[in-house]
């Protein structure tokens, strides 16, 4: 009860009531025939034929196909699955990152958005998967359904410590062979990373079918750089710890963050993958739910 407590806010789960979330891309199915599956299976709307292969069910063989062809063809039907959602977490070193006042880093703000998520997707009846990853993937829950499901999620969330470099781009080339069953992908993460690294790695998630959505976590600090006096910053994923005079290298790091930003906003649009801002100093059942009516109005 207490790992529940740290991550899943009664009442910002009750602001996220009746809201759900809607695969905007036909991936592998979705609740109640929301979406038409891509796949086939045996269920009451036929779709096309393909050959008989050793071990079919014979059950399904056309017969008049049979006659006309004097070979063997299946019928095949459309079925509706549920959704599946694989939450893609980062625990590299930089997700530690927490200003003065805010109470979370940007970590915790990730991994509670993720809590959030998941329960959202079980109440749904949906399947949802957990993958937590730096410079490797350090766990994978597989989707599952059931409420329970969720309390283990919980549990790795609550021992995944942030200690590492990250790898993104390698990394979601890994995952993207890794998860067969298409759904949506929704990276956690600060993408602290090489842009064309990372688009590369997005892109394979396309490529696989995916619908995707990039959650840029970031700390208000790291957008505005609002420090003023002789500041000594700490290096985090292998970087030195650098003492200077903020305002002499102000202007510099907006223009440079601002590039990284709309280089990964770029990227994300021409690789048809959904992007937004997550800010830890913004509430995040505002966040999230704003995000979810977005989206529920692209798709519906």
């Amino acid at each position: 009860m207490e790992t529940n407590r740290k991550y899943l806010d009664p009442q910002t789960l009750a602001k996220l009531q009746g809201l759900e979330l809607r695969a905007r891309k036909i991936v592998e199915g979705y609740v109640a025939g929301l979406h038409k599956s891509p796949y086939h299976g045996f269920s009451i709307e036929f779709a096309e034929h393909r050959e008989y292969s050793p071990g079919d069910d014979l059950r399904y063989l056309d017969w008049k196909v049979f006659g006309r062809t004097d070979k063997y063809y299946l019928k095949q039907y459309e079925e509706e699955t549920n959704l599946v959602c694989y939450l893609l977490l980062d625990i590299s070193e930089s997700m530690q990152y927490q200003s003065d006042p805010l109470a979370l880093s940007k970590l915790e703000y990730a991994k509670c958005l993720a809590a959030a998520i998941a329960h959202l997707v079980l109440m749904q009846q949906d399947s949802v998967g957990l993958i937590t990853f730096d410079r490797e993937v350090r766990t994978l829950v597989r989707p599952g359904s059931h409420p329970s499901h969720l309390k283990q999620l919980l549990h790795v969330m609550d021992e995944s410590p942030a200690e590492r470099k990250t790898a993104t781009g390698p990394i979601f080339h890994e995952l993207a062979e890794r998860l067969k069953k298409r759904g949506v992908v929704i990276v956690l993460s600060d993408m602290f990373d090489n842009v064309p690294s990372m688009m590369a790695g997005l892109k394979h998630f396309r490529h696989r079918r995916h619908d995707v959505i990039v959650m840029q976590v970031l700390d208000p600090a790291e957008l505005d750089f609002p420090f003023r006096q002789i500041t000594q910053f700490l290096g985090l994923e292998g970087y030195p710890e650098v003492v200077t005079d903020p305002r002499a290298l102000r202007r510099a790091y907006l223009e440079e963050f601002g590039r990284f930003v709309a280089a990964l906003k770029r990227g994300c649009r021409e690789h048809q993958v959904d992007y937004v801002e997550m800010r830890t100093d913004q509430a995040l059942d505002t966040a999230l739910s704003n995000f979810l009516s977005r989206r529920s109005v692209q798709v519906g």
